[in-house]
């Protein structure tokens, strides 16, 4: 096979057993890789109903056909498994330079099932792999768990790693693949800590045999044009960061502030993007091979890192009532440390002050208090005191107070920071997406504000369906080859579909593509209703249902779950599943 490896790696915690196993071609072309390739492993591994943090639930670590290819965005892998935040199958993609080294040690893919006896690392050296006890590395920070490793390995070697929050189970930890990429979603992190695995690194020097070489890089260079000449991804990427978002939302009044009691921020001019970039702005960055290298370095009282991303920026800040840059920066390296998700750490907070607002949470926490964050966000990484009670997730923390409606969250995953009062696409997304309340699963705000590739009208519901449904489609796709997915904001799938075929050497369509982010998305969803999951929580928070200017959600999921080929219920048709052919051959590994 060409672009594939055709082999994964798989660890047995509780056996001490490490093999590697053939993934069939068949399984490849079905799935691609990446997040495909991990929905599938983890559907056919993972026993239904099985707590996240029991040892029998499995975690995959999966690169995709383009991953280490020259094509752009492509230096990338997805993390997927049951999360312990949702309940619901879940992959988070993460960039950096760890999937191209796994890809280079000879590995599409890393299965890990069990629970080890101690605090261990997995160490993978050009295919050939250990298990070695790191018990002296318990509660370090995931920066200095990196620095630690690559001291005692080698600093070729790349590390994805755990901090202090994903040792102790906390709901949102998440996993770290070096400065400034994060896999961050949904407490895989917390998977990870529940088997006792603190890091993985890994260094590979194999090359990547690719079916048309020259094809590829003539792709790019038409992909470059481009992508230079959009002015999001030629432009505001380059030039400001994601953060250039945050007054561009404010402004459509669609920025949740206070916990998404109001829709606009008013002390946003203070944490605008240009503000960053005339008082701390040091050098851009980016991903491996990427043109478009959004990444930002900041620096803070002699201290140099990553800016915080749009998202960052605003669970931490008018989500919270925080309006200081510099503190915000402080507080989203401080997660990055700990090892937390910004973006359902911060939205926990939120819920937390205005649970303390109305009385209900003694000690609690103010509006705006950046100090008494940062201190919380310690105690949350290492269950202490009022940080054990948020380290449960906002969902968990109103329920014991009796005010579930405070939670702004789908499927027990904290919504981001594009209000669905304002951008009812985006609406309809946030309650059909798999993995809970995410702008990732198809991001409708690019069309609905963005004017990408046409401007819609953002409070029209007519014909959001069938674009929710495609966008979820090819964005599976894109997970899965895997790819950044600010690409998709100027290439369209037909150069995704070339691409593939030049890397691969397969007769890949764009509608061969859209197949199989079809029958991913399926999957996933086949394996939340067996977990029990249907349509009652294909939903919005209350709070947002109740307001003047809701979607018409109701109208709006009958009309996706009829494109879908579901039922009333939104549970995939017998017809739908046999023309994706799903759930498929069970893969044994």
């Amino acid at each position: 096979m060409k672009a594939w490896r055709g082999k994964c790696l798989v660890v047995d915690l509780t056996r001490g057993l490490i093999k590697t196993a053939s993934l069939p071609r068949r399984l490849l072309e079905s799935f691609m890789g990446g997040r495909g390739l991990g929905v599938k492993l983890v559907y056919d591994l993972a026993p239904r109903r099985v707590d996240a943090y029991h040892e029998d639930n499995v975690i995959v670590l999966s690169t995709g056909p383009l991953t280490g290819t020259k094509f752009y965005g492509s230096h990338r892998f997805a993390v997927v498994s049951k999360s312990p935040l949702t309940g619901t199958i879940f992959d988070s993609s993460c960039g950096g330079e760890w999937g191209s080294q796994l890809k280079a040690a000879g590995l599409d893919a890393l299965v890990i099932r069990g629970r080890a006896k101690a605090l261990s690392a997995l160490i993978i050296d050009e295919g050939e792999a250990r298990m070695v006890n790191v018990e002296h590395m318990a509660g370090l920070s995931t920066v200095e768990a990196e620095a630690q490793l690559q001291r005692d390995l080698g600093r070729e070697f790349r590390v994805v790693c755990i901090g202090p929050a994903g040792e102790n189970l906390v709901r949102m930890a998440c996993i770290r693949a070096g400065e400034g990429h994060v896999a961050g979603r949904g407490g895989l992190g917390a998977v990870m800590g529940s088997k006792r695995v603190k890091a993985i690194a890994v260094r590979g020097s194999k090359s990547l045999e690719v079916h048309d070489e020259e094809k590829l890089r003539n792709l790019c260079l038409l992909a470059f044009k481009r992508l230079q000449s959009n002015p999001i991804t030629g432009k505001a990427l380059p030039s400001l960061g994601t953060s250039f978002l945050l007054r561009l939302i404010n402004e459509h009044r669609m920025l949740p502030a206070y916990n998404y009691k109001q829709p606009f921020f008013e002390g946003s001019h203070e944490i605008s993007a240009e503000i960053f970039k005339s008082s701390f702005y040091k050098r851009r960055k980016g991903c491996p091979n990427c043109p478009i290298a959004c990444k930002r370095l900041v620096e803070v009282d002699g201290v140099e890192g990553s800016q915080p991303e749009f998202e960052s920026l605003w669970a931490l800040g008018p989500a919270c009532g925080l309006s200081s840059p510099k503190e915000l920066i402080e507080l989203t390296w401080l997660c990055d440390k700990l090892g937390l998700d910004t973006i359902s750490t911060g939205a926990t907070i939120a819920c937390a002050m205005e649970l303390t607002e109305l009385g209900l949470l003694r000690p609690g926490v103010g509006w705006g208090d950046s100090e008494a964050m940062k201190k919380l966000l310690v105690d949350v990484a290492n269950r202490r005191e009022l940080g054990d009670l948020l380290a449960e997730g906002s969902r968990r923390l109103a329920e014991r107070l009796g005010k579930p409606e405070v939670s702004m969250n789908v499927k027990g995953l904290e919504l981001p920071a594009y209000d669905p009062r304002g951008v009812y696409g985006q609406a309809l997304a946030y309650a059909t997406s798999n993995r809970g309340g995410c702008h990732l699963r198809a991001y409708m705000v690019a069309g609905e504000v963005l004017g990408v590739p046409v401007l819609l009208d953002r409070r029209d519901p007519v014909g959001k369906a069938e674009l929710v449904a495609f966008y979820e489609n090819f964005f599976a796709a894109i997970d899965s080859m895997v790819v950044c997915k600010f690409l998709a904001l100027e290439l369209d799938e037909e150069v995704f579909a070339e691409a593939l075929k030049a890397a691969t050497g397969l007769p890949f369509t764009k509608a061969s593509l859209l197949e199989i982010g079809e029958r991913i998305y399926n999957l996933e969803r086949l394996f939340n209703v067996e977990e029990g999951f249907s349509r009652v929580h294909d939903t919005l928070p209350e709070r947002i249902l109740c307001s003047p200017d809701a979607p018409p959600l109701s109208d709006m999921l009958k009309a996706y779950y009829a494109v879908r080929g579901w039922s009333e219920e939104g549970v995939p048709s017998e017809d739908k599943l046999i023309e994706l052919g799903l759930p498929g051959e069970r893969v044994e590994v």
